[in-house]
């Protein structure tokens, strides 16, 4: 097999799998846990190999060994082929591909065109490993000795002065120590009154009055610069100080977090059937693996509702039997509340998802629930209408809804009457969230 046959087959692999992803969606056994099992058809992948030609032909004969008219590359019968073309009546191998939420984020963004970048909205504060600031203790091992070694040269090139020629000031006829401190200063010579004293009295009486003046020392003695005394001596020894020792600690910075809370929201009035009920589990179940792959922090509330509205936990949602009558705004009530609570809109990025067959009580759409959606700051507001028939008399709410809020931009409706829509109904909802 050449390299481009290869690499062919390569891309069929990675669109087969892509294939198997949508397919799963619709009509996939979803399950009830964050685990993501895709099943795939077992493929057996390409392999290199060098073509041996001292070997003879590819053909397979007895033991191996080709006969003549024996056609080339004859594929070999596979568990569940019949003979002679005829269909097989054994089952194909399968095998589970496993997905981590990422990477099903990242599949469902290459499968539906999508690419939706999470809003950054809450600021934590977590320690970096960098050891980039300072403080003044801490232990041995963390001192700072590259600063502490520069804040002692400095402090030893601020003190430094030329000391033979101070000690030529000192010969000057008549000069009193003080005279000499005074000079010194005009003249920016870093030496102490203290120093000038001693060195002062250090003076041999047969070498006081060399000079007859300052004016004529300065005509006959030149000040060293200290770069050339430098090079000339060396810098010795570096003065270090209590006071210059910095130790180093981890940097604490504020970075932001991609944090998502998602509020799922379903029907479980008498009217949900089982085949209602499925297609809001497939529609919800995938959104939520997405939206738990695009996020740092992901959190998930989920609210059912008959005539009154109560959280569950997600297995309770996702098993969830009907009865009961229908006010879907008792669902929104709660999620404002929890949203509130636990949820400020200033540090969290919101969607709202609600999902039923459409039908409501009398009003309750109209003086309730499109009053709480316009209320409830969210990125995304969505409704998943899901009627297997296609459409029901008292089934208005989801067009009741797309007719007063449908033209804001935070606002999606969405149409489910079957297992195939549900990948359209996943795109118009991720690709209408708003900018919070």
């Amino acid at each position: 097999m050449g390299l481009r046959e290869d690499l062919e087959r390569y891309r069929e692999v990675g669109e087969k799998r892509r294939q198997d992803l949508a397919e799963f969606i619709q009509y996939g056994d979803l399950g009830r846990s964050d685990e993501i099992h895709i099943p795939i058809k077992i493929v057996s992948l390409p392999g290199f190999a060098y073509d041996r030609l001292d070997k003879g032909g590819v053909g397979q004969g007895q033991g191996g060994t080709p006969e003549p008219g024996d056609p080339v590359g004859k594929p070999q019968p596979q568990p569940g082929d019949g003979e002679d073309g005829e269909a097989g009546e054994e089952s194909g191998d399968h095998e589970y591909y496993e997905m981590d939420p990422e990477e099903f984020a990242q599949e469902l963004d290459e499968e539906l065109g999508l690419d939706l970048e999470p809003k950054g909205k809450r600021v934590e504060t977590e320690e970096e490993g960098d050891l980039t600031d300072r403080t003044r203790t801490g232990p041995d091992s963390t001192l700072d000795v590259e600063r502490l070694f520069k804040q002692g040269l400095k402090r030893k090139l601020a003190m430094e002065f030329d000391e033979g020629y101070v000690r030529e000031l000192l010969r000057v006829e008549g000069i009193s120590p003080g005279e000499a401190f005074r000079y010194a200063r005009t003249n920016h010579i870093p030496v102490s009154k203290a120093w000038i004293d001693d060195a002062f009295e250090a003076i041999p009486d047969d070498e006081r009055g060399r000079w007859s003046s300052i004016e004529e020392m300065e005509e006959n003695v030149e000040s060293e610069p200290l770069s050339q005394r430098i090079r000339r001596e060396g810098i010795g020894h570096i003065p270090f100080r209590r006071e210059d020792e910095r130790y180093r600690y981890p940097e604490v910075v504020r970075k932001p977090q991609h944090n998502v809370v998602v509020v799922n929201i379903r029907d479980v009035s008498g009217s949900m059937r089982e085949d209602k009920r499925e297609l809001v589990e497939r529609t919800f179940t995938p959104l939520d693996w997405y939206l738990t792959g695009k996020y740092d922090t992901a959190e998930f509330v989920y609210i059912a509702h008959d005539a009154t509205a109560w959280e569950v936990e997600r297995e309770e949602f996702f098993g969830i039997r009907s009865g009961g009558g229908t006010k879907i705004s008792s669902a929104y009530e709660l999620a404002a509340e929890i949203l509130e609570e636990r949820y400020p809109w200033r540090e969290w990025n919101r969607y709202v998802f609600a999902a039923g067959d459409s039908e409501n009580s009398s009003n309750d759409t109209e003086e309730r629930v499109i009053p709480l959606m316009g209320e409830i700051e969210a990125n995304l507001h969505a409704y998943v209408e899901t009627q297997p028939s296609g459409s029901a008399i008292n089934a208005t709410h989801a067009e009741e809804v797309e007719r007063r809020l449908g033209d804001r931009e935070n606002v999606a409706v969405t149409y489910v009457s079957g297992p195939d829509d549900i990948t359209n109904a996943i795109y118009e909802i991720l690709s209408t969230e708003d900018e919070p």
